[in-house]
C-alpha cells in the first residue's frame, strides 16, 4: 500500500513505524505536521495515499483530510483512554500495565473507532525510556495489526460506543507542572524519583536551584549521601546529587527556564548549567559493588571470561567528557583477563554520537565539535585496534551517526529487535567520521554503504541484520535485554573456535593496516569534518541549533 505518515516529529517511534512498514513492502512517505496543515494537505494531494498513519501527533489533523481518507492515530494509552498526557499518568499512578490504541481520526480527540490495541508492562524506568521500548513494542504490534486489517478490507473498527470500551472511557487532562512540582521537605525519595522519571526528557520538572528557575531532567537513587531536604550535596560525571527527606537523588541534566525574547534553552549536563564550584566531586567506582544503589553512567563487570563495559548517557549523546571517560573504562577492561568484551548491553539508547547540546552551548562550538569528534574517534580507534579478544557491541536501543559507527567497530553487533539504526550523518550537514569509511563498507559493501549514507533513512533491526550491519538479533523485551546479552556472551566465551577467531581478527587487522592505515581514514574524514566545523556558513550550525532547540522540521 501507499502509506503516508503524519508526525509532529520524526522521533524514535515514527522512525520505527516508517522502517518496519517499509520492510513489509509498503511505500511509505512522511510529512511533518509542524510544517502546518497546508503541508499535510499538500502531501495528501500529491501522494494519494491509501492510508494515513499518525504515529506521534501533537496537533489535530485537518478535518478535510480525515473526512476523505482513513487516518489512523497511534494513542499511547489503553482502550478508552483519552487525552494528551497518557504516559505521564501511567508513570505518576504507578500503573503495572498500560496500553497503546490505534484509533480512526475524527473530530473529538481520541474518540474514534478502534482498529487495534495492545497492552504492555510498565517498567520502573523514565517515561522516555518506557516510550521508546515497552510502549513502542506495543505500538508496532498494534500498528501492524491495524494495517493488516485495513488492507484486508473486511474488518470493521469497533466504535467506542461498544459496551466493552464505553465503560472504560476516561479523559486525562494535560499533566501540568503543578502536579510535577517536588516538595523537597515532604516528598520521600520514591515520590521524588517518580516525579523526575515522569518528566525525564520532556518537559522536565520546574524547580529552583541556587536562585534560578530550572527544569530538572532525569532522576536516580543515591544510597549513602545525605543532607537537608533540597540541599545540593555533590557532583558526579556532570550530574548533581540533591538531598530528599529520607535520602538523595542524582539529577543528570538541567534546562534553564526560558526568559521572554531569548532563544529556547535546552538540556545539558547539570554541572554545565549550574555555577556551583564548591560542590565536591563524588566519583563512583568503575566496578560498583552489587549492593550499591547509586547512579553511574559507566560501569564495568566481569563474569569469568566475559567483561562488560556498560554505559548509558541521556539521549544517547556523548560529549567530549563522556567519550574520554568511556575510553578510560574501555582501556581498564583491556587490562583484565577476558576472552570476550561486551560494550553496551543496557536497555535503551546505545549511542547517537557527538553531543550536539553541549556543542551548541560551548563558547566556541566549532572548537568543541572538533574536540568531541577527536574524543569519539579515539574511542572508536581503541575498539578497532583490540586484537587480543572478541569485542561485542550490544545495542539495547537505537544508535545513530557516530554511535552507530562505534557499534560497527566491534567484531560482532548484537541488537534488540525493536531498535532503529541511523548509520548516516547527512541530515546534520556532515560527512561523518568515527572511521565509518573503513567500518561500514567492510560490513555491507561499498554500494550499500553509499546508499545508507546518502539516502539517510532509518533502518529497522531486521533490515540491519539482513544487510550485515547487525550480526545477531535479540527478540527479547527491553527489560530482559541485559540478561540475554550476558547469557549469550558466556556461551561465546566457551565456544571451541574462539581462539581461532581471535587469531584471525588479529591477522585481518594487520593486513588491513598494511593496505591502508587507520590513520589515513581518520585524516581524510577529519579534513572534511573540520572544513564544515570551522565554516560559519555551513548548514551544520543552523541544523544543530534547530535540532537542540526542537525547531519543527529540525534534523535527526
Amino acid at each position: 500500500m501507499d502509506i503516508l505518515l503524519v508526525a509532529s516529529a520524526f522521533n524514535s517511534l515514527s522512525q520505527r513505524v516508517y522502517a518496519e512498514l517499509s520492510d513489509l513492502g509498503h511505500r511509505v512517505d512522511v510529512v511533518l505536521a509542524g510544517q502546518g496543515p497546508d503541508a499535510v494537505r499538500r502531501a495528501v494531494r500529491e501522494r494519494h495515499p491509501e492510508l494515513v498513519v499518525a504515529p506521534m501527533l501533537k496537533t489535530a489533523l485537518p478535518e478535510d483530510v480525515w473526512q476523505r481518507h482513513t487516518c489512523l492515530i497511534v494513542h499511547p494509552g489503553p482502550l478508552g483512554d483519552r487525552g494528551p498526557a497518557s504516559l505521564d499518568w501511567a508513570v505518576a499512578g504507578q500503573a503495572a500495565e498500560w496500553g497503546v490504541t490505534v484509533l480512526q481520526a475524527e473530530a473529538a480527540m481520541d474518540a474514534g473507532a478502534v482498529w487495534a490495541s495492545e497492552t504492555f508492562p510498565v517498567a520502573p524506568v523514565g517515561k522516555s525510556d518506557l516510550y521508546r521500548n515497552e510502549a513502542a513494542d506495543a505500538a508496532l504490534t498494534a500498528v501492524h495489526r491495524a494495517v493488516r486489517r485495513y488492507a484486508d478490507g473486511s474488518y470493521k473498527p469497533r466504535p467506542q460506543s461498544d459496551p466493552e470500551i464505553r465503560g472504560r472511557i476516561v479523559w486525562r487532562d494535560a499533566f501540568r507542572q503543578e502536579r510535577r512540582r517536588i516538595d523537597w521537605a515532604a516528598d520521600d525519595t520514591a515520590t521524588v524519583l517518580r516525579k523526575l522519571r515522569g518528566a525525564d526528557s520532556q518537559p522536565g520538572v520546574l524547580d529552583e536551584l541556587l536562585g534560578r528557575e530550572l527544569f530538572l531532567h532525569g532522576g536516580h537513587p543515591e544510597d549513602r549521601l545525605r543532607g537537608e531536604p533540597g540541599e545540593l550535596l555533590a557532583t558526579r560525571a556532570g550530574a548533581v546529587c540533591r538531598a530528599t527527606r529520607d535520602g538523595a537523588v542524582w539529577i543528570p541534566e538541567l534546562r534553564p527556564r526560558r526568559n521572554s525574547g531569548e532563544p529556547s534553552p535546552f538540556r545539558r549536563p547539570a554541572t554545565d548549567v549550574l555555577d556551583a564550584p564548591d560542590l565536591p566531586e563524588h566519583p563512583a567506582p568503575l566496578e560498583l559493588p552489587a549492593d550499591r544503589r547509586t547512579w553511574t553512567d559507566i560501569r564495568y563487570r566481569q563474569h569469568g571470561d566475559v567483561g562488560l563495559v556498560a554505559f548509558s548517557f541521556p539521549g544517547g549523546a556523548m560529549s567530549t567528557d563522556h567519550c574520554r571517560r568511556l575510553l578510560a573504562a574501555y582501556r581498564f577492561a583491556l587490562t583484565r583477563p577476558t576472552r570476550v568484551l561486551v560494550l553496551g548491553g543496557r536497555r535503551d539508547f546505545f549511542s547517537n554520537g557527538i553531543h550536539l547540546n553541549v556543542i551548541e552551548a560551548a563558547p566556541d562550538p566549532a572548537e568543541e565539535s572538533r574536540a568531541n569528534l577527536d574524543a569519539m574517534d579515539d574511542l572508536v580507534e581503541a575498539v578497532l585496534r583490540t586484537t587480543d579478544r572478541l569485542v561485542v557491541a550490544a545495542l539495547g536501543g537505537n544508535a545513530a551517526a557516530g554511535g552507530a559507527m562505534l557499534a560497527l567497530a566491534a567484531d560482532e553487533v548484537w541488537c534488540r529487535s525493536g531498535a532503529v539504526l541511523n548509520p548516516h550523518y547527512r541530515l546534520m550537514g556532515l560527512y561523518g567520521s568515527e572511521y565509518w569509511t573503513y567500518s561500514l563498507p567492510r560490513r555491507v559493501g561499498a554500494d550499500t554503504a553509499g546508499r545508507l549514507t546518502e539516502q539517510a533513512r532509518p533502518v529497522s533491526a531486521a533490515t540491519a541484520a539482513r544487510t550485515g550491519l547487525v550480526d545477531r538479533l535479540l527478540p527479547v523485551p527491553a527489560q530482559g535485554f541485559t540478561a540475554e546479552v550476558e547469557r549469550l556472551a558466556a556461551e561465546l566465551a566457551t565456544a571451541p573456535d574462539l581462539g581461532r577467531r581471535i587469531a584471525a581478527k588479529a591477522a585481518a587487522r594487520r593486513a588491513d593496516e598494511e593496505e591502508r592505515p587507520l590513520a589515513a581514514y581518520r585524516r581524510d574524514e577529519l579534513a572534511r569534518m573540520h572544513a564544515v566545523f570551522f565554516d560559519p556558513g555551513a548548514a551544520y550550525h543552523s541544523l544543530r541549533s534547530d535540532f537542540v532547540r526542537k525547531v519543527p522540521g529540525g534534523a535527526r
